[in-house]
């Protein structure tokens, strides 16, 4: 096996596949990255058993076969050399050394067979459809935030997706907070049941979207997903689990309305939260008539306390929320102004911007 390529594209072919591979693991194969040298180019595959990353390079080699070798070693030798500088990689005879060269720069790396690479894309995949890669990436970035890093409620741990009213859904929750971001459904119409993808993979996802200008390829199974981009293939394995119904913390409607300028109420959660405890980072909102005052309590620390004036006509209420959470929905709520819906100080509220239907967040209330 011989192949030269530029080192800026085997540079990015490794960056890609190596985010999914552990450096440290007790399966030594699952530390790299499978090497594939056929007559179109070079193609490197990278794994944790849970998810597979796949991406080809072209090129014209010298002799196919393949291997494996350490991800993160190459990686590391790779971006030492010049970036417009030729690397080859060639595979000894004997198959226990690809050997990485640049100029005069020559590196041996240790090998393991690639007979004993896993695959975890193998399977058949009923449902196909066709996204833009900039609506997946804000299908996901709206809605990452929310999901829960709680291992007990593993089901909590990636974003839920599934069809509604000929719409294509994401929800991730926490318990404490949800987001739901609803877009028109896919030209192919697809159907299938509600999935949980899991939050490495929707890491991974989003980063794929930002690099990817072409529709992307969606494919879906019982028990795993795979999304294509381009010469890149990523599949994963879906949490096995049932998603709790979310839409009964969605309140169906809401007595009293707040309208605030965003960018003004980030800033004022911001400054008062300040002197908040990192456990509690509890924010008191105090709403009369056109005010909204913002109070921080921390009996070690001190207090903290900003008004602002917004739209408000409704009867004076005082309800508590989480600092961080608020700032996070603030965040996601990309536009001028949002609303608050609110009912009484122990309900969720309801986080809308006029301008986006597409989205909401919802917020637990916290007692302060």
């Amino acid at each position: 096996m011989q192949i030269t390529l530029p080192r800026s594209a085997l540079f990015a072919a490794l960056g890609m596949v190596k985010a999914v591979v552990e450096r440290r693991n007790t399966i030594p194969i699952l530390s790299n990255v499978r090497i594939t040298v056929d007559a179109s180019g070079l193609r490197l595959i990278g794994t944790d058993l849970d998810i597979e990353i796949s991406t080809r390079v072209a090129g014209q080699p010298a002799a196919t076969g393949e291997t494996t070798v350490p991800a993160g070693m190459l990686a590391d030798i790779v971006a030492k050399f010049p970036d417009k500088a030729d690397v080859t990689l060639s595979l000894a005879a004997d198959g226990q050394t690809l050997t990485v060269a640049s100029g005069r720069a020559r590196l041996n790396l240790q090998t393991l067979p690639a007979s004993d690479f896993p695959d975890i894309s193998a399977g058949a995949f009923d449902c196909r459809f066709t996204l833009p890669p900039a609506t997946l990436a804000r299908m996901l970035g709206k809605t990452e935030f929310a999901i829960s890093s709680e291992e007990t409620r593993y089901y909590l741990n990636g974003t839920f997706w599934h069809r509604q009213d000929d719409k294509l859904v994401v929800v991730a929750t926490d318990g404490h907070r949800l987001a739901r971001i609803a877009v028109p459904s896919p030209a192919e119409n697809p159907t299938f049941k509600g999935i949980i993808v899991p939050t490495k993979t929707v890491s991974r996802l989003r980063v794929l979207a930002k690099a990817t200008e072409a529709d992307m390829t969606v494919e879906i199974s019982e028990t795993k997903i795979r999304v294509t981009a381009g010469e890149t293939v990523l599949t994963s394995k879906l949490i096995d689990g049932t998603f709790p119904d979310y839409k009964r913390v969605i309140p169906a409607s809401s007595e009293k309305h707040m309208t605030v300028d965003r960018a003004a109420l980030a800033g004022a959660v911001d400054r008062v939260s300040t002197v908040a405890t990192e456990r509690g980072r509890a924010v008191k909102m105090a709403l009369t008539l056109g005010t909204l005052q913002l109070t921080v309590n921390n009996t070690d620390a001190g207090t903290g306390e900003e008004t602002l004036d917004v739209d408000y006509a409704g009867e004076p209420i005082d309800i508590g929320f989480n600092s961080r959470y608020v700032a996070d929905a603030l965040e996601v709520l990309a536009a001028d102004s949002v609303v608050f819906g609110l009912n009484q100080p122990g309900d969720p509220a309801l986080l809308k911007s006029p301008s986006d239907d597409d989205l909401l967040v919802v917020l637990m209330p916290m007692r302060v």
